[in-house]
């Protein structure tokens, strides 16, 4: 292409983005406070604020990086319904999250799904794209037929939404959810580490808790915490306060050692079993990561860790205890060893790949209940 015509084409383009910009920001759009609407994956209601997952009753109780993260809104959503030809989302994020290993959408930015009316599955609309500051206002979707549709919006994995609104165009309907989808009011309550939290997705959808909420139709609380899921007991009575869960998952073996897990593992299972005899629970072992197919030391970490954990699911089935799962962790990414970002943490591939490899254990774990 010829520089002068090359020239013509971007000035072109760059005239249509702005006018197509302020074709936009010439609508009128109408905000609601998310937090009139029904906010799924928090663990019990009375939260320390909005979109946090620790009660206020644990500040100065618990140990203060879980406290920190705490504030993170990791497998929190938002639903509602709207007929609007086009969604705008306002939100502040607590800071300025960033992180060498992960992309700031899925550090502090926010997802959008919607309902398929035909086969009744979530669809990915677009992303929320954080800007550099802690407001941010932009037009998600436009260019939508006028018709009522049901939205899930995912919140931040890597920083905390201090409020968020949603705004639709002049003369629309924003209301709360026809379906009850995913279901809430029986929740998959997911105890873990940073990639439970969400490391290192590109977006908030693709966390595996909320993929894993997607495939199942049920709400699934998060309390994934990076690098500090050691079996904290305060943690294990929160979940032994959720109301009727329908399932546990223990996914804390990457962030303990051998010794921990043995000194703390059973008692953390009895508080959630005491609370809930019948409530089944997954323990689940440390992925094989790719490096450990070089790292020996590694490798031997990984599997003196295991070996823990398998000890106390042995004692536990030995002692006649039901309703208790357990997923090796050996085939779980895969074999080709392409489904990490930095060796540990879960690409979108890597999420994909635990939700498949989990969610038989998953099914059969909720048949019984």
């Amino acid at each position: 292409m010829k520089p002068f015509v090359k020239f013509q084409v971007l000035l072109l383009l760059s005239v249509l983005s702005v006018s197509l910009a302020s074709a936009q920001e010439a609508k009128k759009y109408f905000y609601t406070d998310a937090s009139t609407f029904p906010i799924y994956g928090k663990a019990i209601e009375n939260m320390s604020a909005t979109y946090e997952r620790l009660p206020a009753s644990l500040e100065g109780v618990i140990r203060q990086s879980v406290w920190s993260l705490a504030h993170h809104s990791a497998g929190i959503s938002v639903r509602f319904r709207s007929d609007s030809p086009s969604i705008r989302l306002r939100w502040i994020s607590f800071g300025l999250a960033t992180m060498n290993h992960m992309t700031d959408t899925g550090t502090r930015g926010l997802d959008l799904y919607s309902q398929d009316p035909v086969d009744g599955h979530w669809r990915f609309v677009r992303s929320a794209r954080p800007q550099k500051d802690t407001l941010n206002d932009q037009v998600i979707v436009s260019g939508m037929d006028r018709q009522m549709r049901e939205f899930i919006v995912y919140l931040s994995l890597y920083e905390g939404v201090k409020k968020l609104e949603i705004g639709v165009e002049e003369g629309s309907v924003i209301d709360q959810p026809a379906l009850d989808s995913p279901h809430k009011g029986s929740p998959i309550v997911m105890y873990g580490t940073s990639i439970l939290q969400g490391g290192c997705a590109n977006r908030p959808g693709m966390a595996f808790t909320n993929i894993i909420s997607r495939e199942l139709d049920k709400e699934v609380v998060n309390l994934g915490f990076s690098g500090n899921a050691r079996l904290d007991y305060e943690i294990a009575e929160l979940m032994a306060a959720v109301d009727n869960p329908s399932l546990f998952v223990l996914d804390n073996v990457p962030n303990c050692s051998a010794s921990l897990i043995d000194e703390r593992e059973e008692k953390f299972f009895r508080i959630i079993r005491d609370a809930h005899p019948d409530v089944p629970v997954v323990f689940i072992e440390n992925p094989n990561y790719p490096h450990a197919v070089f790292d020996k030391v590694a490798a031997a970490d990984i599997a003196a860790r295991n070996a823990s954990m398998r000890a106390v699911y042995d004692k536990l089935k030995k002692a006649g205890e039901k309703k208790i799962y357990y997923i090796k962790g050996d085939k779980m990414l895969g074999l080709d060893g392409e489904a990490t970002v930095d060796g540990v943490h879960f690409t979108d591939l890597g999420m994909v790949r635990y939700t498949e490899y989990v969610l038989p254990t998953l099914k059969k774990a909720l048949r019984k209940k």
